[in-house]
C-alpha cells in the first residue's frame, strides 16, 4: 500500500523533469545558438555551396543480418566529385561527419555543401528504401573525411572518404 502512495509523487517529478507543465499551449518560442566568432565566423561566412563538377559515387546504406554498414565503407574521390548515399535496408540512416577527424579547415565548406542538415555536418534522417542524400566535395580540401550513421554508430556503421 505504501508503494501506491508514492506513485503520484514520482510521476509528478518525472513530468516536471521532462518539461511537463512547462510552456503554455500555443507557445512558439524559438532559440538560436550564438553565431561563431573570430576566424571560425569568417570561414563559415565565406563558404558557399559548391556543385558537383565531377563523378557521383554511390554508397549503399545497409542494415540486415550481416550488420549495419556503408557499402563500400571507404572511397577515394577527386575534389569536385560527389557522394550519393542510398538507403537499401535497415532504416533510418543518415550521414554525419566527425568535425575533428576531417581535413583541416574543411568543416565550413563541407557544411555549406550539405543540404537539409539536422545539425552541423549532419545530414537529414532518411526513412525509406530508395531515398538518397548527395554531398558535393567541390571546394573541399584534400584529406580524409570520416563519417558515420547517427542511429547506428554503436553498431559500427562508419565510413571514410579520401579526397585527392
Amino acid at each position: 500500500m505504501r508503494l501506491q502512495s508514492w506513485i503520484p509523487v514520482v510521476l509528478a517529478g518525472v513530468a516536471a523533469a521532462c518539461g511537463g507543465g512547462g510552456k503554455p499551449t500555443g507557445s512558439t518560442t524559438a532559440t538560436t545558438a550564438a553565431p561563431p566568432s573570430g576566424a571560425a565566423a569568417s570561414s563559415a561566412a565565406a563558404a558557399t555551396a559548391q556543385p558537383v563538377t565531377g563523378k557521383i559515387w554511390d554508397v549503399k546504406m545497409l542494415g540486415d543480418a550481416q550488420g549495419y554498414r556503408f557499402d563500400p565503407p571507404t572511397l577515394t574521390i577527386k575534389q569536385g566529385d560527389g557522394v550519393r548515399w542510398t538507403i537499401v535496408s535497415g532504416s533510418p540512416h543518415n550521414v554525419t561527419f566527425w568535425s575533428d577527424s576531417i581535413a583541416a579547415g574543411a568543416a565550413p565548406q563541407l557544411g555549406a555543401n550539405m543540404s537539409q542538415t539536422m545539425a552541423p555536418l549532419t545530414g537529414p534522417l532518411l526513412m525509406n528504401s530508395g531515398q538518397t542524400y548527395t554531398v558535393s566535395f567541390g571546394g573541399a580540401p584534400p584529406g580524409t573525411y570520416h563519417y558515420y550513421c547517427t542511429p547506428h554508430l554503436a553498431l559500427g556503421m562508419k565510413g571514410s572518404i579520401t579526397v585527392q
